[in-house]
């Protein structure tokens, strides 16, 4: 059903009082923001930031951003674009300090792209106090027009959850061999088809009902969390690892 008007959705997330009051603000303050360090150094902006692009539990790795942003993502070889989950690479392409200096934080990407992204963020985390499974389902098709290819979908937990669904297969599944998994998916499933919102719309349909009828109970938070929280040394070597915990603020 939201998926169905997501515009009415979000409108009536926007409506929030604490949605309502943390937009505000950050609109009205973003704007003053010239470096780095300003970012980092007002909590309230940064936290909405890092929500808006899905990394509100890694609000508290400020030196982490600090570097990703600092490097910029014009280098092939920068922080930022070495790291495997890609949403961290988005964050440095919004708040682009590196390439656009002060004016980082006038561009629209950083402003009004922020905010939508925020929304959306906001009514899927929503959605999920009254079904995981509903979350899921969002989550899936704000991803889904971007895919083009099953290693994508791999890379990321809650995508291969949804499909793994689905497609009527166990949890063990995913401890299948990578390649042998992906060559599964194309048997089954044309990428293509996660284009089509007709096509999308019923790929959904079959992952919720198969969803409801594998977990009557929901499931808990904590284990939810862990799908779309990837923490921040997802493919990151052990001793950057320990470069990093050291500049931890």
């Amino acid at each position: 059903m939201i998926a169905k008007d997501v515009g009415k959705a979000l409108a009536r997330t926007e409506k929030e009082p604490s949605v309502k009051r943390e937009t505000e603000y950050y609109l009205a303050n973003i704007s003053k923001v010239k470096t780095i360090e300003e970012f980092v150094k007002d909590t309230r902006l940064f936290n909405y930031a890092m929500k808006a692009h899905g990394l509100g539990d890694m609000s508290y790795a400020k030196a982490f951003m600090v570097k990703a942003m600092k490097e910029g993502v014009d280098d092939k070889n920068s922080f930022a674009n070495k790291l495997t989950d890609k949403r961290y690479q988005e964050f440095v392409k919004t708040f682009d300090f590196k390439a656009f200096g002060e004016a980082a934080t006038i561009r629209t990407r950083a402003q009004q792209g922020t905010v939508d992204m925020y929304m959306r963020q906001t009514l899927e985390e929503n959605a999920g106090k009254q079904g995981e499974g509903v979350r899921l389902a969002l989550y899936f098709e704000r991803k889904a027009k971007g895919l083009t290819n099953f290693y994508q979908i791999l890379g990321d937990p809650a995508l291969s959850r949804v499909v793994r669904t689905a497609l009527g297969l166990p949890d063990t599944f995913a401890s299948v061999d990578i390649d042998a998994q992906a060559k599964l998916f194309e048997k089954k499933l044309d990428i293509k088809d996660f284009s089509d919102p007709k096509k999308l719309s019923s790929f959904l349909q079959r992952f919720t009902s198969l969803w409801d009828l594998s977990n009557p109970t929901q499931m808990p938070q904590g284990s939810m969390s862990v799908l779309f929280a990837r923490p921040a040394e997802y493919g990151v070597s052990p001793n950057l690892l320990l470069s990093i915990q050291s500049m931890r603020r």
